[in-house]
């Protein structure tokens, strides 16, 4: 849990001092790059999306596991609750891609 709160807290230092980085206008003598950024950050984008919707999908299918396991009874109910989440996981990276169209 240590190693992920330090990746963590790596992560959200990048994302604070990134918009600092790329604030100061281009040198009046500088030829325009040609790089297409927003192709570049969506790509990132989705793929941190569907990294962790595949992380969180994984942790609702053994959690729903354990519970069935635990009491097969409640199979049905359990089931239902578990396609309730996976929905609401895949909707996030459905977004993140309906938003990636949309902005390029």
């Amino acid at each position: 849990m240590k190693k992920f709160a330090t990746l963590l807290l790596a992560v959200v230092a990048v994302l604070v001092l990134a918009p600092a980085a790329f604030a100061q206008a281009p040198a009046a003598d500088a030829a325009p790059a040609g790089t297409n950024w927003i192709a570049i950050s969506a790509s990132f984008g989705m793929a941190i999306a569907a990294a962790f919707c595949g992380y969180a999908q994984s942790r609702v299918a053994a959690a729903a596991c354990e519970g069935i396991a635990r009491n097969p009874g409640a199979t049905d109910a359990i089931r239902a609750a578990m396609f309730l989440g996976l929905v609401f996981i895949e909707t996030l990276a459905l977004f993140t891609l309906v938003i990636i169209f949309l902005r390029t």
